[in-house]
């Protein structure tokens, strides 16, 4: 299976991410509208504020159709950390490789913008996507129970430190 790796916005990617998003997490643990919603909204937001000298947006495209995406929201970097945020990838191209693809795209634009800490928020449960981030070098930070998707989860950050120099 061959897919493409597109780095940037294109037409139709912020409806096709939330729905990625919303079927799989429905799916998998019920999340329903606010979950969608919160994707939808944060995304446009990020889109309209995007500096490519900061951010980071990654589409995997499979037949010029988005099956995954993956971004680095670098607004706080400096104070917080990039916060890695939208990696998904959808049925057809799950366990293909895409996912570390994309994850490696986002780690070497981190590298080369001098992000030093990178962080993201999931839950618990998600096995694959943990070996994932951990294959990566992201450590499990803190957990709590918590309903920022629509039904109380235990949230998980995970957290990444470069040693390379700013």
């Amino acid at each position: 299976m061959t897919f493409e790796i597109h780095q940037g916005y294109l037409p139709t990617a912020i409806g096709r991410v939330a729905e990625l998003h919303a079927r799989h997490y429905s799916a998998l643990v019920g999340f329903g509208l606010p979950f969608e919603a919160k994707v939808a909204r944060e995304l446009a937001e990020f889109c309209e504020r995007y500096d490519e000298a900061r951010d980071g947006l990654w589409l995997l495209l499979q037949d010029g159709r988005v099956e995954g995406s993956i971004a680095i929201d670098g607004a706080r970097a400096a104070a917080q950390g990039a916060h890695l945020r939208w990696f998904i990838t959808s049925d057809l191209v799950r366990g293909t490789g895409a996912g570390t693809a994309m994850l490696s795209a986002a780690m070497a634009f981190c590298q080369s913008r001098h992000h030093q800490n990178v962080y993201l928020w999931t839950f618990e449960g998600l096995h694959a996507a943990r070996h994932l981030y951990e294959k990566f070098g992201f450590t499990l930070a803190h957990q709590q129970l918590g309903t920022q998707w629509g039904r109380q989860v235990n949230e998980q950050r995970f957290e990444r430190q470069s040693d390379s120099p700013a």
